[in-house]
Formats: C-alpha cells, structure tokens, sequence
C-alpha cells in the first residue's frame, strides 16, 4: 500500500537553549565530580524524558531544601530561586550550585538595582511559574507586584506610580507581552522598562520560527512538557499564526493520529527544554505512517554558549 505524501516542516530554532544546555551539563558534572547522589531542587529543567534520565545517573529531585540533607550538593534549578534558598543552603553549610539560566538571573540583577533606586517593581509573568517565584524572591514582600494580562493592568494598586519599573518573565509570548507593555505604559506613563527586552533570545527565536512555518502547515505539532511556559507559547503563536490544528505532545506516543487524519503538511517544533532525541522520534512515526518529504524553515542561526560555574570546572 503506497503512503499517503506529506511535507514536514521543521522549524529552526527548536529544542534546547543554552541556558538548559547548560543546566544539564551542570548537573553530570556535579555527578562526575561529588558522585552520586547530587540533589536537585525542582525540575533541573521542565522535561520529564530529561529528568528521568538525569535521576538514572544519580540525581535526586526535590521540591524543597528542607529535604535535602546536609552533606550531599544541592543544584537549583535552570528557573531561579528566591534569594532565601541560597541563604538557607549557606547557614547550613552545604554545597550548591546554581543552574539558573544566564538570561533569568539577568532580570534578578535588574529587579534588584531598581529596588535600590526606590522602584517598586511590576512582573509579567504566570502565577506559580518557578521563574516567576525565583524572581519576586529577589526582593521583599510587597515590592513585586505581579500582573499576567493586560486586565491585571488596570487593577494593579502601586505604591507610588512615579516609582515604578517592570521585568518580564523569560518564557512569554512576544506578542502577548508587547500588549500588556503597552497598557502599562499607558497607566503609568513614567514606569522604567529593560535596557533590552527580558524575553530570551531563546524564546524569541522559537516563536519567529513558528511564525513562518504556522501558515504554510495543516497542522503543527510542538515537542514540549506540560509545564513548559515556552513550549506552551509555542503552540498559542501556532493558532494565532494561521494553523488550525496546533497541539503539544511529550513525544510519539502522544500524537493523536484521527485529529491529523488528511493532512498533507504539518509543522514540528520543540520547546527550548526538549531533547532533539525526541524530536526525532516523532519525525520517525511520521515517516512510518507517511511518504515524507523534510522542509527545514529557519529564521535564526543560534551560537549562544553559557559557561557553568566555576567549582564545576575546579578539580576536587
């Protein structure tokens, strides 16, 4: 029986980002170098195939310090952590290290240097995202407000709104930020923004690569974990994008086939904590299924490289 044709655009940038290049590195390194086990708090990265494989080597993921013990490394996540965590991890005398991407600490530095320039500081950023509870940890209580839509905007109460400033969480929709910006911007005309934008390059980059692939594809599949804010956004450009069929899925076993029933083009992306290992898997069950023909379609050539820190790169 000959298969049925079909074009598969795959968009370039997808997968993983330095930051969670990085994040893992980190982790086998931690491995390598104090044996196991090494204690991680929370997802090193939002990617069950990847954390499951870092906890065969030895990793153990916790949700809290306190569940740590005292003579075993702890790592904190590619997210970010509120300043207490580190603090707790230092009265205790423990060994940490510090995963968080380059990008989020970025917007810790800035949060914390409009504070000490008398700013309150507004968050666009998703509730209960661990990057945004990293960042509002940065500073004390009351002095991050969080906003999540242009809606909050209206509502928000500042203490002063001539004293104020904003950061973005890293992960968010370009365009959906943009909106939010704006409306902030037009309540609080004299509010301080970035230097540059606080939405990764990373991010940015995916979302492009969405972009001009959405309107070419009947379908659009991303290869990302529920939990990941950017794989998430990924699949909300798809839709706004111009592709009616845009959905997530962890890896093969999640596509489901009766939905793209007829098709003849679909687009495959990945969120930026997705391995390229599972990325092909799924092109691999649309070459079973499929007479396949590839499309790359890139908008970006990514060369960024993060160093891990330096008792990593020091020898026991």
């Amino acid at each position: 029986m000959t298969k049925q044709p079909l074009t598969v655009y795959l968009a370039a940038p997808r997968g993983f980002c330095a930051g969670v290049d990085r994040a893992i590195k980190i982790v086998e390194m931690a491995l390598d170098k104090w044996g196991a086990p090494v204690y991680v708090r929370h997802e090193i990265v939002h990617n069950k195939f990847v954390v499951d494989g870092l906890r065969d080597k030895g990793a153990v993921f916790v949700e809290e310090l306190d569940q740590c013990p005292d003579d075993r490394p702890v790592i904190f996540s590619a997210h970010g952590v509120p300043k207490a965590v580190p603090a707790a991890a230092a009265k205790r005398k423990m060994i940490y290290v510090d995963a968080t991407c380059p990008l989020v600490s970025k917007v810790h530095i800035e949060a914390a240097r409009h504070h000490d320039n008398g700013l309150q500081m507004v968050m666009i950023g998703h509730e209960g995202h661990p990057e945004t509870v990293g960042t509002m940890g940065q500073l004390p209580d009351g002095e991050v407000l969080l906003v999540e839509t242009v809606e909050d905007v209206a509502t928000v109460e500042v203490r002063d709104p001539e004293k104020l400033a904003f950061v973005t969480q890293t992960t968010l929709s370009v365009d959906d930020t943009i909106d939010i910006v704006a409306a902030l911007k037009t309540r609080f005309p004299n509010i301080v923004g970035p230097h540059k934008e606080d939405i990764c390059y990373a991010t940015t980059n995916r979302q492009e690569a969405v972009k001009a692939m959405a309107p070419k594809c009947d379908a659009m599949l991303v290869v990302g974990a529920p939990n990941s804010s950017n794989s998430k956004r990924l699949v909300e450009v798809g839709s706004k994008a111009g592709c009616s069929y845009s959905q997530l899925v962890q890896r093969a076993a999640d596509i489901d086939w009766r939905a793209l029933d007829g098709i003849s083009s679909i687009g495959i992306t990945a969120g930026a904590s997705a391995p390229e290992e599972l990325i092909n898997e799924v092109i691999d069950a649309f070459r079973d299924k499929f007479d396949v023909t590839m499309e790359v379609v890139e908008t970006a050539v990514e060369n960024v490289e993060f160093k891990v820190p330096r008792v990593l790169r020091q020898t026991a």
